[in-house]
């Protein structure tokens, strides 16, 4: 006997919804379908009545973004060597790298970032990123909380946390595909080019946790290690094929096959029927007959100028990647920095050769394709409904070979340092050419109007629609807002 179980609402915030996603699933008919893609779309049922608040009263840039781009910069990039220099300090805490001049008056960034410096007047610089750590000194429990808006209880002296699991708050990006589900037959979570790591802990803070696996990124994680430069021209989105002996025609048999088999059960009809459960199935299979998805990830259709300027490289073409995506539909897309950290070569964790790897191989890297995703949104006009922040989970110290984190550092390399950090944001919404807050004058601590991660958080929420306030349920049946700070108002024009 089939039975839809439940009490309502029970993982909402608003108990006049209805019974619950689980409950659903008891029904099983996604299985009728044989799509695994179809729980993606339960989305829309459980979102519409909580996201969809009106914007009067909520302030400037709510609701402004349709998409959100995150270019994490895993492994913590020093801000002192970026986009924050200081000039007249010791040669132990000043950046090897010259200062230069950009878009916006009386600003500097080092040498290493011309291109960015050309177009920095069309985004905000946040010059004031800070946080006081709490077992956050290492990357993983630092870039559990950049992405979840919440600490965990379990840290070891390293840093180091355990694996993900169905406890685990979620990935901000799930949070915002639940409540705010894209409106095309698109993918509405991508993460690419590589999971978020240290060490071992492959993947934490990257899930929807306890919101269930029907949230989870859709992840693209191209073959080849880190130093493959060229993984991302062999794309493989096999589950978004039909297979040679499954056709269009067969599925929409299958879907006709169901809907008569929900015809003959009309008190599953009647428990669902507010969830308009036919069209989750309907998107599900809109999604791969279209071959919108597929379209996107189509990369080698960009014409090869387009290519090159983003940079022939993982980074550059996982930014060009992004464009395609939420040109397509796509609500949330997070290019990891495709260099694990707690390694070398281009990654930004910078504990020795900080000189030479920063100028040859994360700088200019970092330059061409984070500049060419600004420059391209904007011309396209995608950028007033597009949401672009870029950060790491901290910044790196004032003096070089000062050991913060219990690493070695040579006299040539910066350790971790959450006290002050740069972040920049972009687009639906935000000011143009705009700096807020300082950092001091050695680029310890903020001089004026720190950020902490929690409140960068809440201003994505904010300006895609999303009280930062509104409660969740975790896997214990407790109340949660989805992160406990306020937008930064004054970030938005």
């Amino acid at each position: 006997m089939i039975r839809v179980p439940g009490q309502p609402g029970r993982d909402l915030c608003d108990d006049h919804l209805g019974i619950t996603r689980r409950d659903l699933l008891r029904v099983g008919g996604s299985a009728l379908l044989g799509l695994t893609l179809g729980s993606m779309f339960e989305l829309k049922a459980r979102a519409a009545e909580v996201a969809d608040k009106a914007a009067t009263g909520k302030g400037p840039g709510w609701n402004k973004a349709k998409s959100v781009i995150l270019v994490y910069l895993q492994g913590g990039p020093s801000h002192l060597d970026l986009w924050d220099p200081k000039e007249n300090q010791t040669d132990k805490m000043r950046s090897a790298f010259n200062p230069i001049s950009t878009k916006i008056p009386g600003i500097n960034f080092t040498e290493i970032l011309p291109k960015l410096a050309k177009v920095n007047d069309k985004l905000t610089m946040i010059r004031s990123m800070s946080y006081t750590p709490n077992g956050l000194f290492n990357h993983t429990a630092a870039i559990y909380q950049i992405m979840t808006g919440y600490t965990t209880d379990k840290v070891s002296p390293s840093g180091q946390l355990e694996p993900p699991n169905a406890k685990d708050y979620p990935n901000f990006g799930s949070n915002i595909i639940r409540l705010k589900p894209p409106t095309e037959p698109m993918l509405p979570f991508v993460m690419l080019p590589r999971p978020l790591q240290e060490s071992n802990v492959v993947g934490k803070g990257g899930t929807a946790g306890f919101l269930g696996k029907s949230f989870d990124p859709y992840t693209l994680f191209p073959e080849g290690d880190d130093m493959d430069m060229t993984k991302m021209n062999r794309i493989k989105v096999d589950d978004l094929n039909l297979r040679p002996d499954v056709f269009a025609m067969r599925l929409e048999r299958r879907a006709r096959l169901r809907d008569a088999i929900n015809d003959a059960m009309p008190e599953i009809d009647k428990a669902v029927a507010s969830y308009n459960l036919n069209e989750y199935y309907d998107r599900a299979l809109n999604l791969i007959v279209s071959g919108r998805a597929r379209d996107a990830f189509a990369i080698d259709r960009e014409p090869e100028i387009m290519r090159e300027r983003y940079g022939m490289n993982t980074f550059g073409q996982s930014c060009l990647l992004a464009r395609r995506l939420v040109e397509a539909g796509t609500r949330v897309v997070e290019v990891i920095w495709p260099k694990v950290a707690n390694s070398d070569a281009h990654s930004w964790d910078h504990h020795a050769g900080l000189t030479d790897r920063m100028k040859s191989a994360s700088g200019p890297m970092l330059d061409q394709g984070f500049s060419a995703l600004i420059e391209d949104l904007d011309s396209r006009g995608l950028l007033d409904e597009t949401l672009v922040v870029a950060l790491g989970e901290f910044g790196r110290s004032p003096e070089k070979g000062l050991s913060t984190s219990g690493n070695v550092n040579s006299s040539d390399g910066r350790d971790h340092w959450p006290y002050c950090y740069t972040a920049c944001i972009a687009g639906a919404g935000i000011k143009r050419g705009y700096v807020h807050g300082a950092s001091d004058k050695t680029g310890s601590s903020p001089a004026s109007d720190p950020v902490e991660p929690t409140e960068l958080l809440a201003t994505i929420y904010h300006a895609c629609g999303i009280d930062p306030e509104t409660i969740v349920f975790n896997h214990l049946n407790q109340p949660r807002e989805l992160v406990k700070a306020r937008p930064v108002s004054a970030l938005f024009a």
